[in-house]
């Protein structure tokens, strides 16, 4: 049996994981331990952005929330397995783009689920809107994810089409 050697990008995605985790929760720290901030409280910074600090117990968008502590640790337990995933992905990947965007899934995954084993939840707080309409409150994890499940997608529908024919 041979065994698979690690991908030539494997290096860079896990640096991108481990930069976005150390980012996510650095601005969550600040945003917790240096602002005299409450709950629900918006703290304006511009016609577009403000900061409104919220918990979120479910998953994307505060989908089925989860209060107890079972459903707490099957969310937790999802992430790992899915990270888990991702890192096996990752290391046999041989092409950037992949090992990029599943670094920062990697790293978002983990910098949320580091929230439900810390705060019980995800600490959420950047809001977007524009003339009345509002964007789900979100971190710097989330925007990670986000921007690895582009950059996966941009792959897999554009990556053969960015090549010349043989």
């Amino acid at each position: 049996m041979t065994r698979k050697r690690i991908g030539a990008y494997f290096t860079a995605g896990l640096i991108v994981a481990v930069a976005i985790l150390a980012a996510d929760q650095i601005t969550k720290w600040a945003v917790l331990r240096l602002l005299d901030w409450k709950v629900g409280e918006p703290l304006h910074l511009t016609p577009f952005l403000d900061f409104v600090l919220t918990l979120n117990r479910g998953i994307s968008y505060g989908l089925f929330p989860q209060d107890g502590d079972l459903g707490r640790g099957f969310l937790i337990a999802l992430k790992l397995v899915i990270s888990a995933v991702f890192l096996v992905w990752m290391a046999r990947t041989d092409n950037r783009l992949v090992a990029l965007g599943l670094g920062m899934l990697i790293g978002g995954a983990a910098g949320n689920a580091i929230d439900r084993v810390l705060y019980g939840a995800v600490i959420d707080f950047v809001s977007l809107h524009a003339g009345g309409w509002y964007w789900y409150v979100f971190n710097l994890a989330d925007t990670a994810v986000v921007a690895g499940v582009i950059l996966l997608l941009y792959d897999a529908l554009f990556a053969d089409a960015t090549k010349s024919p043989p």
